[in-house]
């Protein structure tokens, strides 16, 4: 079941923020491990029935890169990442404008 928010879902919310990346992560992790437990699957399906690794030949190389990119992903949410109030949004900056309207002068 998802989880459910108290309130309207809005990126400038720092908890929303710290779960929306946690969830990120979770899928992150989901496809890792779909992915290479299929390709480790044929590797050793091609080794038992034919006595050579099966498989895309760079299937280890796959795992240990994309390990190392979910690593990165893990250290960023869990240890780098800052949820505070005033990181995306600021006092000047209230309808998601990225720039200021500039003054007219005509009268």
């Amino acid at each position: 079941m998802p989880p459910r928010w108290s309130r309207k879902p809005d990126r400038a919310d720092p908890e929303y923020r710290r779960l929306d990346d946690r969830m990120n992560f979770a899928t992150h992790v989901a496809i890792f491990a779909a992915t290479n437990s299929g390709l480790w699957f044929f590797r050793v399906l091609g080794s038992v029935t034919q006595g050579v690794p099966g498989g895309p030949p760079i299937t280890p190389l796959i795992t240990e890169i994309w390990a190392l990119v979910l690593l990165a992903h893990a250290v960023f949410i869990f240890a780098i990442a800052k949820y505070t109030d005033g990181s995306l949004t600021s006092a000047s900056n209230t309808a998601g404008i990225g720039f200021k309207p500039t003054k007219s002068t005509k009268g």
